[in-house]
């Protein structure tokens, strides 16, 4: 146990208070939340929230269910002293399948303040967009892997060729969020494949004519296409062990697009698609 000691403003950053009082005052928004029964409802479960730590997204189906949702958690923060950053709150709207995104949409308003609709927005690092195809987050990923790489090839370029690859694969093969990646132009793909093939090539200082594959070889490391099989069978996995009943709902659902991919990625399934 530590010593005592008083929260005047905030809390100590990475401090074990902040989780402890994160669960006191958001615990009960979220059980709210989701006994409203207002949301997207998918086999009979109901999701109107996510949250990871103070970053919450609310989920309707329509603006009347989403201003409920609003509602409850003005409400909320007003009986538990918390503010709402509205000019860090914003919307968007999704397009529905075979349909156009609507051009105008009822105003939604937080605090008596009207919420500015987005096309596009980065929750957890991951962009989302209104046609929910994955073109921005891996020209994303796609940047920050040449970032990433010339950042090591200029710092560590006297290091042995060891360290190098040990630097590789720390630094460039998480690819962040590849796993969600589902709906994307095969163009779009292979621009990431060349990146990654060339980061390699850079932090190693070799040439840009040498064979992928035989590099890779050579220094025993996975090549582009098998860290994304790597990334996407440990997606299922984790969903598929998990107990959250959200998670376990797109689990048990064949037709799942994510879900799908990732199981491409190994073998091809012919699975015929769902009709929403």
């Amino acid at each position: 146990m530590s010593d005592p000691y008083r929260l005047e403003c905030g809390v100590r950053q990475g401090g074990l208070t902040s989780p402890t009082l994160f669960n006191l005052y958001i615990n009960g928004l979220i059980a709210e939340l989701s006994s409203q029964h207002v949301g997207c409802h998918i086999d009979g479960v109901c999701v109107n929230n996510l949250s990871y730590a103070d970053d919450m997204v609310l989920l309707s189906a329509s603006v009347c269910g989403l201003r409920r949702l609003i509602r409850t958690c003005e409400e909320y923060a007003g009986g538990h002293g918390l503010i709402y950053n509205v000019k860090k709150s914003q919307y968007m709207v999704f397009e529905a399948v075979g349909a156009r995104c609507p051009s105008s949409v009822p105003q939604v308003k937080l605090n008596g303040i009207h919420l500015a609709r987005v096309d596009s927005f980065k929750y957890l690092g991951h962009i989302l967009t209104t046609d929910l195809r994955d073109h921005a987050d891996m020209e994303r990923e796609r940047r920050a892997l040449s970032v990433r790489a010339n950042m090591l090839a200029r710092r560590f370029a006297q290091c042995s060729r060891g360290v190098k690859v040990a630097l590789f694969k720390a630094y460039c093969t998480s690819l962040y969020s590849c796993s969600l990646w589902a709906d994307y132009s095969q163009t779009c793909y292979s621009a990431l494949r060349v990146q990654y093939n060339n980061a390699f090539r850079a932090v190693l200082g070799l040439s840009r004519r040498c064979s992928a594959s035989g590099m890779f070889m050579e220094a025993r490391t996975d090549g582009f296409h098998a860290t994304m099989r790597k990334r996407a069978g440990a997606l299922v996995r984790r969903v598929r062990a998990s107990s959250n009943n959200v998670l376990a709902m797109i689990a048990q659902r064949h037709d799942c697009l994510i879900i799908r991919n990732c199981c491409d990625r190994h073998i091809s399934v012919h699975i015929p698609p769902r009709v929403l």
